[in-house]
């Protein structure tokens, strides 16, 4: 971990117990800082924290709080993303081959009880893990160009959903060949060129995606292309290939 962000990251592990309290069962970061690859000024704070309960509206309005907290007063980070999740969830059969998988792995343990070892050895060859962690890009996509059409019409809107989108595309740009590349990485540009050499036709634009995932530009016509090419294609592929991820409750 690059040395400016240790002391984000201890108020982070600091606050957390306060914020949560008893319900709290365990945190991790992931992402670029755990990594080594964080940018000052540029990367977020990407935390998971782990519940005994399943997630209230109380609890999402405190995790965005805390990360205001942290974004307003540290200047090494450019926002604060909370992933929040009950731990039975986390443990559940329907996510042991997505969420479990994402926490076991990509996860760097934080507070409490490290969940992972609680959860299976996974290997990345295995098809039932590609198919549970993104199979469902079909089912987003109505979703997000809900979220292009409701964002006011400014860069600064537009880019946040660039950042998310594209990070989005090139982590299941990377599942789909995970299997037969037989590895995983959480790093955005290696994960596009890992795909670049199965689909060669399509490498340009991943690698774009993955540009704009750690630098990204409110261009409305990006976004129109994720949601009417690269998204849709994507999503038929994967069904083509792995199938589509079992269904949630709620879905």
């Amino acid at each position: 971990m690059p040395d400016a962000f240790r002391p984000v990251v201890a108020a982070a592990r600091t606050r957390l117990p306060d914020v949560f309290g008893e319900g709290l069962h365990s945190a991790y970061l992931y992402g670029s800082v755990p990594r080594g690859t964080a940018r000052v000024g540029r990367s977020d704070l990407d935390l998971l924290a782990a519940l005994h309960h399943d997630p209230t509206d109380a609890d999402l309005g405190a995790a965005r709080a805390l990360g205001a907290e942290l974004d307003g007063e540290f200047g090494q980070i450019d926002g604060v993303g909370t992933l929040l999740f009950g731990r039975d969830r986390l443990l559940s059969e329907v996510e042991r081959y997505d969420l479990g998988w994402f926490v076991a792995c990509l996860c760097t343990p934080l507070l409490g009880e490290d969940l992972a070892g609680r959860l299976p050895r996974y290997r990345p060859e295995d098809p039932l893990l590609a198919r549970e962690t993104n199979g469902d890009l079909a089912l987003l996509l109505p979703r997000w160009r809900e979220r292009i059409d409701a964002a006011d019409d400014t860069e600064e809107a537009r880019g946040p959903l660039v950042r998310f989108m594209s990070r989005h595309l090139v982590r299941t740009g990377f599942t789909l060949v995970m299997p037969r590349w037989r590895g995983w990485t959480s790093d955005l540009r290696e994960m596009a060129a890992v795909f670049g050499t199965y689909y060669p036709a399509r490498k340009a634009q991943m690698a774009s995606a993955a540009a704009l995932g750690r630098e990204p530009v409110g261009d409305a016509a990006v976004l129109r292309s994720y949601v009417d090419d690269l998204g849709p294609w994507l999503a038929g592929e994967y069904a083509r290939v792995h199938g589509v991820k079992a269904p949630r409750a709620g879905q």
